[in-house]
């Protein structure tokens, strides 16, 4: 058997997420991957060891103007983005995007290591940079766990139809997976337990892993793999998410998986709101 996983908060569990930089990527963009490398790494801050975390997505309603942060609220409802939560990083004097991550990581490192936050929006200009993360409501209309499985099973179809390069590695269009109700299901209990217990892991509290949970539900495997994601409240940001993040993208493209379960599950008192799962398997 083999088993591979990657994690979003957005997570697939992911045995090593690597991001790659990209040269000619804009220094906002750049300070956007470098907050995503750093989340996705143990990290010690203010004291405290923080836990991989899942890459923040970019989101045009976050790049907010100087004026704007006087007033985040109210910034945030002109922008249209339904905001649960938002904290906002002004930074004066680095020169570029590395000396901005330096600075985030030596003065704010708690901010973005706050694993509630799933949005990021970034702008500069000249040394003045702004840097604004958040985690929306709920505000999508989801259907039902299985509902919502299949059209992410359609998502993760249309992606895989196309080549695509995931970080330093690149993929050619490969076949179509399909539904399994053995994985679906599998699914649905792994994140009910992660929304009902407050936690985003591909362990659960009982050290399970994707492959034990898959063969606990009667999934004879060759491969298994799986890609978790919090707090993102529609099948497309789930999607959008992975595909940016090169360990969820390997495993999504993974030419040797044919079979998809996936579900998602609510709990308004956990930290994310949401979490969804996705697991692949070849038999």
């Amino acid at each position: 058997m083999r088993f591979t996983s990657s994690a979003m908060r957005f997570a697939g569990f992911s045995l090593g997420l690597l991001f790659a930089a990209n040269t000619l990527a804009s220094d906002e963009s750049q300070l956007i991957e470098s907050i995503n490398v750093y989340r996705s790494q143990v990290q010690r801050c203010a004291g405290q060891v923080s836990s991989e975390l899942p890459p923040l997505a970019a989101d045009p309603r976050l790049v907010l103007s100087a004026a704007s942060i006087g007033n985040l609220q109210q910034a945030m409802g002109a922008a249209g983005y339904p905001m649960k939560n938002v904290q906002a990083i002004s930074l004066s004097g680095p020169r570029d995007a590395p000396s901005a991550m330096k600075a985030i990581q030596e003065s704010f490192c708690q901010i973005v290591l706050d694993p509630q936050f799933v949005d990021v929006g970034v702008s500069h200009q000249d040394r003045q940079w702004r840097i604004v993360v958040a985690r929306p409501l709920l505000s999508a209309r989801l259907g039902d766990w299985q509902a919502e499985g299949q059209k992410l099973l359609a998502e993760l179809n249309v992606a895989r139809s196309r080549p695509r390069q995931c970080g330093a590695q690149s993929f050619n269009a490969t076949t179509p997976l399909t539904w399994n109700a053995t994985l679906a299901t599998a699914a649905e209990t792994h994140s009910r337990t992660m929304a009902n217990n407050n936690y985003f892991d591909h362990k659960d509290r009982d050290g399970r892993t994707p492959g034990d949970r898959a063969e606990l539900a009667g999934y004879d495997f060759q491969q298994i793999g799986e890609n978790i994601a919090a707090g993102q409240d529609s099948v497309r940001k789930v999607v959008d998410g992975w595909l940016t993040s090169p360990g969820h993208c390997a495993n999504l493209m993974n030419p040797q998986f044919r079979d998809l379960g996936a579900a998602y599950a609510v709990d308004p008192k956990s930290d994310a709101g949401i979490y969804w799962t996705v697991m692949f398997g070849a038999q």
